[in-house]
């Protein structure tokens, strides 16, 4: 082959696009901007559904999706928002809302009032429409002059679609729940996407009237965590992790299964960060987007907890993880006070006794799962605090300040040990002794009487729950 025809045989642009594809008419920037505009607004609307609905939600697969979605779409959001700045579009305007009928549309998503309902609304009505005006975008625009637009359709389009994936299998196994009015809510959402054009806003608009049916009263954010049949004692406090972990008096082997306890209960976290976000209005983009990326850091480590307890053999649903930090925060304390708490508890993971002291325990007992959790546990950590340096430190005048005032809203947090054993939500039973014989017998080992005796409560320890993360 001579070397003109080799040249020829190069792909053109890049390999972005061919000479034909790069010669069509496209999108002008107005145009494209303005649907960029709408794609942010639906990103921003299902983030905030995601987070108002994770803190109730019980089931305990469905609140750590909702915080790998409000993940998601906190970070599409944010492409979108770089982007649409990048385009001759000073002032941004992103919190106009685009169209009515697309609020309501969101407005109706949020207010549906059992899982089943909103899984259908937005695995089964907002995704698909959200996929289909990102596809339509990226055919119709010139793939040549704008192509940062078609790229980062392209990756939201890949996480939209694993969340389809994952929505699509949910909503098989939780129907609808109100099913007679499933009838005429698909009528109201489709109707609000005709009478706004779609999501991108350019199909031919249909127009009738539109009559809600679950968003006619404003949507209550309710900050109670609940949690499903597998949490059958959710008040339990009968055992201390942080005070057998940091006794050094005890074995290795079996801090790595408290270690996997205590990861698994970090599912109060995302339920906390969730009711801060959610009332927490008029910040920074970057504060939502952060405490969103801790969100599911935190929804990480607690199905890492369950990770482990797999690899072993055993039942997590056996060990009594309870809510009483999440319902405690989330119930007693301000938004403020919540996020004061949550980055003086990180503070405390900092030095040697905090993240790196339950890494070299995994790593003494030898076990190469746990010490791989335990290092990524404690890199997210450091993420955490600066995350609260960022957002919380600075309204403060010191950090001295800062940690101090969050000490002050910790000591305000009230237990309920004795009130919920005398009123009979639960007995505060000593889980641990029959845990650890498990793992004794799936191990093949003799149980140590120091481990299998140990029997220190919440009750008199007290000064333990400055590290209960």
């Amino acid at each position: 082959m001579s070397a003109t025809n080799r040249l020829k045989s190069l792909p053109p642009l890049a390999g972005i696009a061919s000479f034909a594809e790069a010669q069509k008419k496209g999108l002008p920037v107005a145009q494209s901007v303005a649907r960029l505009k709408r794609y942010h607004y639906a990103f921003k609307q299902l983030h905030e559904i995601f987070l108002a609905r994770l803190t109730a939600e019980p089931l305990y697969e469905l609140k750590m999706a909702f915080s790998l979605h409000a993940f998601y779409c906190a970070e599409h959001a944010t492409s979108l928002r770089q982007r649409i700045g990048e385009m001759r579009e000073p002032p941004l305007g992103l919190d106009v809302v685009p169209s009515e009928p697309l609020a309501v549309f969101f407005a109706e998503i949020l207010a549906a009032p059992k899982t089943g309902d909103l899984l259908e609304g937005i695995y089964g009505k907002a995704l698909p429409s959200l996929i289909s005006a990102l596809e339509l975008h990226a055919r119709e625009t010139n793939p040549l002059a704008d192509f940062p637009t078609v790229r980062l359709i392209k990756f939201a389009i890949i996480e939209l679609r694993e969340m389809a994936t994952y929505g699509e299998a949910v909503r098989q196994s939780i129907p609808f729940a109100s099913v007679n009015r499933r009838q005429e809510w698909d009528r109201l959402l489709d109707d609000c996407l005709g009478l706004a054009g779609g999501i991108a806003g350019e199909d031919l608009p249909r127009f009738c009237e539109l009559s809600r049916c679950f968003s006619g009263k404003p949507f209550a954010y309710d900050k109670i965590p609940q949690r499903d049949g597998r949490f059958p004692d959710p008040y339990n406090m009968g055992v201390n992790a942080e005070a057998f972990l940091y006794d050094p008096s005890q074995p290795a082997g079996p801090k790595v299964l408290m270690m996997f306890y205590k990861r698994l209960r970090e599912i109060d976290v995302p339920e906390v960060m969730a009711s801060i976000i959610t009332e927490t209005k008029g910040q920074p983009w970057g504060y939502y987007r952060d405490l969103t990326r801790q969100i599911w850091d935190e929804a990480r480590h607690a199905m890492m907890g369950e990770v482990g307890f797999i690899s072993i053999g055993l039942d997590w649903t056996t060990v009594m993880i309870n809510f009483t930090w999440s319902l405690g925060l989330n119930t007693q304390l301000t938004a403020k006070e919540r996020h004061g708490v949550l980055y003086f508890i990180e503070q405390g993971l900092m030095p040697k006794t905090g993240k790196r002291f339950e890494w070299e325990t995994a790593k003494a007992a030898g076990d190469s799962l746990s010490t791989l959790f335990q290092d990524y546990d404690w890199a997210d950590e450091v993420l955490h605090a600066r995350v609260g340096r960022d957002w919380y430190v600075s309204q403060f005048s010191t950090a001295k300040e800062a940690l101090e005032w969050g000490d002050r809203a910790w000591s305000k947090v009230l237990s309920g040990w004795q009130a919920w054993r005398d009123n009979g939500l639960t007995a505060h039973r000593n889980w641990w002794p029959e845990l650890y014989l498990d793992w004794c017998r799936v191990e093949g080992i003799e149980p140590v009487a120091s481990v299998l005796h140990f029997k220190t409560t919440y009750e008199t320890q007290r000064a333990d729950l400055q590290s209960i993360q």
